[in-house]
């Protein structure tokens, strides 16, 4: 399938991305390649193939949830150079 450079210009135009007329005609042969690949793939007989999200099986590994102490509070805050409580003092940002 054949995208002419006048369509790369506008997606360019889209993108906001500056092309030279080489990466045009670049771009515009490029896309035209995959095209035409994925034309080929769906030349492809796939009828009977169950759909799939991914190639392979995929599966979560979720751990258990256990309680567990947390770190103390001092020794967490001990390196932060101003603090209150148990809060850390940053500059202000607007």
């Amino acid at each position: 399938m054949k995208i002419s450079e006048e369509e790369v210009r506008h997606v360019a135009k889209l993108a906001r991305l500056n092309l030279t007329d080489e990466e045009v005609a670049m771009f515009s042969r490029q896309v035209g390649d995959i095209l035409d690949y994925v034309d080929q793939l769906n030349t492809v007989d796939t009828e009977g193939v169950e759909g799939a999200s991914h190639a392979i099986s995929v599966n979560n590994a979720f751990r258990e949830d256990k309680v567990k102490d947390s770190m103390d509070p001092d020794l967490a805050l001990s390196n932060a150079p101003e603090r209150e409580d148990t809060d850390i003092i940053v500059p202000k940002v607007i």
